[in-house]
């Protein structure tokens, strides 16, 4: 297994981790920042200290109860369908390519594309399709939404998918009987 340091599009630090299990299959993984202690205790102190002028202003005990519940409800919900720390790419030349995020709470979210269903792996900003080609794309699946990183790490996963979809190329197509 390999290990690179890149940097984020907000210039946060992102690693990249790329393992060859075959010829044919590889796993690109892209690390987040993990959540910092300084930033969530930094919110959670601006929370209660708001909540705790509006029950001097109120003399109201429910203030400061709702603002206890409403910072573990909400740090459960960012934490379980925001944050994300990893984001993998599992490309294998004979079945398909299968996209994980693994959220920092452990779920994890996967989807998988048949290699009959990928045309080519590309890096780009915008894509727009005539609408009358009925040979377009039909689906984009945008990856790495959540580490965002920068166009130097994007190429080092573009060039480990094209190898594999090279091979995939250029391997000998089995005919279904003899």
């Amino acid at each position: 297994m390999e290990e690179r340091r890149y940097r984020s599009a907000s210039g946060a630090p992102i690693a990249l981790r790329r393992r060859q299990h075959s010829a044919s299959c590889r796993e690109l993984a892209v690390r987040c920042p993990r959540l910092q202690l300084r930033s969530l205790s930094a919110v959670t102190s601006a929370v209660w200290l708001a909540a705790y002028g509006l029950f001097v202003l109120s003399e109201n005990s429910m203030v400061l109860s709702s603002a206890i519940f409403i910072t573990l409800i909400g740090l459960i919900i960012y934490l379980h369908f925001v944050k994300i720390d990893q984001e993998s790419l599992l490309v294998i030349g004979s079945l398909g390519i299968q996209v994980t995020s693994s959220y920092a709470s452990g779920k994890e979210s996967t989807t998988f594309i048949e290699m009959s269903q990928v045309k080519d792996v590309v890096i780009n900003e915008a894509i727009h399709m005539d609408p009358g080609d009925p040979q377009g794309v039909s689906e984009v699946v945008p990856l790495f939404q959540s580490s965002k990183p920068r166009l130097d790490c994007l190429i080092e996963v573009y060039k480990s998918c094209q190898e594999i979809l090279e091979q995939r190329k250029t391997a000998p197509q089995s005919s279904g009987g003899k």
